[in-house]
């Protein structure tokens, strides 16, 4: 696979997109009558890219296309259309791997377009969250997810010869991974331009943050580590804002994670850590919004839990029954009957992940309140005071989460902190 050239690129508006669509196999047999006849609209709410919706007579599908540019800043910040490749390569290989993203219908390089499945009636699950609704099986579902993928794109799994091959290829995703890179890992902590928080509410606890070198020490300890830890395949964005979910009549659910443009070979715990630090965002969040919040509350501690058992015995599972790379080998363990040395190897594995986690997600809730492109869970509190102090606290534990994660040691010491910062202030 190669990036493709883009010269002939033209990014698509509502008028031309089912023209374009239209000439694509299988579009027109898939929608049903004339594309004259099909109605587009543009439902994207991301930061980068325009979504299209298309329907005609007999179904229905998504189109997405990247932009030049980062649709939340515009032209001055240009972005190559190359990271559509690369969320084509993510998602092919997450479908191989564990099967819970949208199906891909077509796929055109040099227009940066991928047309997939519209999920529908599924909605984002930061959405639900707001609502205060319960997707039960989310959590457990999308840990399963991440271990598999993991898993399944590493040298657990892999050959080192395959490994280095797939690591190469994705080497080229450098744009998007510079925006981590700097977003959640340096810009936070300085008098970056781009900055944004609850303003002047937040300004005593953002110039505290900037100027703590511990806080800044141990971010750039985890910045290093996703700069150099080439661990798996890791989706790259993996927030709450990158899962859809629905709930069925007979109350089974459906859950999907999309957007993987931001993938790279990297640290295992930065997805994790990703996921858990917007589930926090939220949990904090709830004390904004009118009702009675702990009991949501408890039910988001839950969640977290849920999500890490999940990832942590799906990996297991994994370890025992798909270990075939070259890391591992079993010729050292199992087959020299060392069962036990394995079960220890896994233990430390993941307790390694399990820590990288924690800081990861430390980072990811800093950047969410103090840097670009913050969270609807906090920005949608009406009153800035309020959302000020809901930031403060969950500060109160990132910080804790980035330069005490050895200390803490276990993500339910974690949440045992989370929930002392919570009722001090009920």
């Amino acid at each position: 696979m190669a990036v493709p050239d883009f010269k002939d690129y033209k990014p698509l508006s509502l008028d031309s997109v089912a023209k374009r669509l239209a000439t694509y196999p299988g579009v027109q047999e898939r929608l049903g009558g004339k594309p004259e006849s099909w109605t587009v609209r543009e439902v994207g709410d991301g930061n980068l890219n325009f979504v299209y919706i298309v329907t005609g007579p007999d179904g229905s599908l998504c189109a997405k296309q990247a932009l030049p540019y980062v649709r939340l800043v515009g032209e001055s910040w240009p972005l190559p259309l190359s990271r559509s490749f690369y969320e084509h390569a993510a998602l092919v290989r997450q479908d191989k791997a564990n099967g819970s993203v949208p199906e891909i219908f077509n796929y055109d390089g040099p227009q940066a377009l991928i047309v997939m499945e519209n999920l529908s009636p599924h909605v984002i699950w930061r959405k639900a969250l707001i609502n205060r609704e319960q997707h039960d099986v989310a959590a457990k579902m999308v840990g399963e997810f991440a271990a598999e993928c993991h898993f399944r794109t590493s040298d657990l799994a892999l050959s080192a010869e395959t490994k280095k091959a797939e690591i190469a290829m994705f080497a080229g995703n450098t744009a998007l991974c510079k925006i981590t890179e700097d977003l959640v890992f340096t810009d936070p902590y300085y008098d970056h331009p781009m900055n944004s928080w609850t303003s002047p509410e937040l300004d005593e606890t953002v110039r505290a943050v900037q100027g703590d070198p511990q806080w800044k020490a141990a971010v750039q300890e985890l910045k290093f580590i996703f700069l150099t830890r080439t661990e798996a395949m890791l989706h790259g964005d993996l927030h709450t804002g990158s899962i859809m979910v629905h709930k069925n009549e007979d109350g089974t659910e459906d859950i999907r994670i999309i957007d993987p443009e931001f993938a790279f070979y990297g640290p295992m715990g930065f997805d994790c850590g990703a996921l858990i630090g917007n589930l926090l965002l939220n949990l904090f969040a709830q004390d904004g919004y009118p009702g009675r919040a702990c009991v949501y509350q408890d039910w988001l501690l839950e969640q977290i839990e849920n999500f890490c058992h999940a990832y942590a015995s799906r990996f297991s599972e994994l370890w025992r029954t798909e270990r075939t790379g070259d890391a591992y080998a079993r010729s050292l363990f199992e087959d020299q009957n060392h069962t036990d040395a394995s079960e220890i190897a896994l233990t430390n594995f993941l307790h390694r992940v399990e820590m990288d986690s924690l800081g990861f997600a430390g980072a990811k809730m800093t950047r969410r309140i103090i840097g670009l492109a913050g969270v609807a869970d906090l920005q949608g509190i009406a009153d800035p005071a309020t959302r000020a102090a809901c930031e403060r606290r969950a500060l109160a534990l990132a910080r804790m989460m980035v330069v005490e994660r050895v200390e803490l040691g276990s993500l339910g010491r974690t949440l045992e902190h989370a929930e002392r910062i919570l009722k001090d202030v009920k």
